[in-house]
């Protein structure tokens, strides 16, 4: 499972609206489904933006606080999540973030314990996008940051935005050095509206560059203030061709990382160079990403139906340590809401 972490940064870069981006863009193969959790603790901003406010703000994270002191965390997840595929089959889901940022104080003890259920949904063939705002990757948050695969930080090609970005990266290369998995998870998601190229950008700061956004206000208002992602036009737009190959250099930074964290687990591949934005050079994807994930078909409902089926091995010579206990048979969703009803109903 891949768990993508978004940073944004002084100036509103655009956090938000890139991770959307990356969330209707990333590339699925059959089976698997993608969930942006957003981790803000300024507060989530999808239900009044994206979704208009059409949607009860009912659902989030503040529910998964109390469901964690009560020890249902894991079932309770389930609860909170919205369907945004454009085809409303589940793929796509958001978990949205705080209404208050005076509830953040209360999720203190709970980052944890859900880092911990999001990397328990690898069975059930989830990657995960959390957007973690301005502030958080710093903090009790940290360790949604420290336990991602990918740390894509957000910032503008404009004078204003390199200086602002300049001590968060800092900050963040030597948390993740010291706390992490390594610096080398850092990558940059620039928003092209500045004269700075991407290469020179990556080379001043010494991180590499993931993918290189359009400056695109009307396109990316859609996926901002609201409005119809199953557009042709929007389908079609270079935000949204960008985003795919964001997604692209995103999954392969986190293979490449794999193979240095565990090569025993990650099946040595090699493939050749390709061109990326700003004419640096990398692996190139392959159209169904084989990243090293258990495959499972699962039947069409909005969310999979878990407890994933044990594979059959011989009977061993020796005890065996029980196997954790699964997520509930079906999860409980009291109204699966779709996007699809949400364009319907404007």
């Amino acid at each position: 499972m891949a768990v993508v972490a978004v940073v944004g940064g002084p100036g509103a870069p655009g956090a938000t609206t890139s991770a959307l981006a990356l969330l209707l863009a990333w590339p699925l193969q059959p089976g698997r489904r993608i969930l942006l959790v957003e981790c803000d603790p300024d507060g989530g901003a999808v239900l009044a933006g994206a979704l208009e406010g059409r949607v009860e703000a009912v659902y989030g994270l503040r529910n998964l606080a109390v469901a964690d002191r009560r020890g249902l965390l894991a079932q309770t997840l389930w609860e909170q999540l919205i369907d945004l595929s454009p085809e409303g089959n589940g793929e796509r889901l958001l978990l949205p973030g705080l209404t208050d940022p005076a509830q953040a104080p209360g999720l203190a003890y709970t980052w944890e314990p859900l880092m911990e259920a999001l990397h328990g949904l690898e069975p059930q063939g989830y990657d995960v996008i959390l957007d973690l705002g301005r502030s958080g990757a710093s903090g009790p948050g940290a360790v949604l940051a420290r336990r991602a695969d990918v740390v894509a930080v957000v910032l503008r090609s404009t004078l204003r935005g390199l200086s602002a970005v300049r001590p968060r990266l800092a900050s963040l290369r030597e948390d993740l050095d010291t706390s992490g998995t390594g610096a080398d998870a850092l990558g940059l998601l620039l928003i092209a509206e500045g004269p700075y190229p991407v290469v020179e950008v990556s080379r001043q700061f010494g991180v590499p560059a993931l993918g290189l956004l359009p400056y695109a206000p009307r396109i990316a208002r859609v996926l901002s203030d609201g409005g119809d992602t199953t557009d042709r036009r929007f389908v079609r737009s270079e935000l949204m061709r960008t985003a795919r190959s964001a997604a692209d250099q995103i999954q392969l930074l986190i293979r490449r990382r794999r193979q240095r964290l565990a090569p025993a687990a990650v099946a040595a591949e090699q493939v050749p160079p390709v061109a990326i934005p700003g004419g640096q050079s990398g692996p190139e994807a392959p159209e169904s990403h084989p990243l090293a994930y258990p495959q499972h078909p699962y039947p069409q409902y909005a969310y999979p139906q878990p407890p994933y089926p044990e594979p059959q091995y011989p009977a061993p010579q020796v005890p065996q340590p029980a196997a954790p206990a699964p997520f509930p048979a079906q999860p409980p969703h009291p109204q699966q809401i779709t996007y699809g009803e949400v364009l319907r109903a404007r």
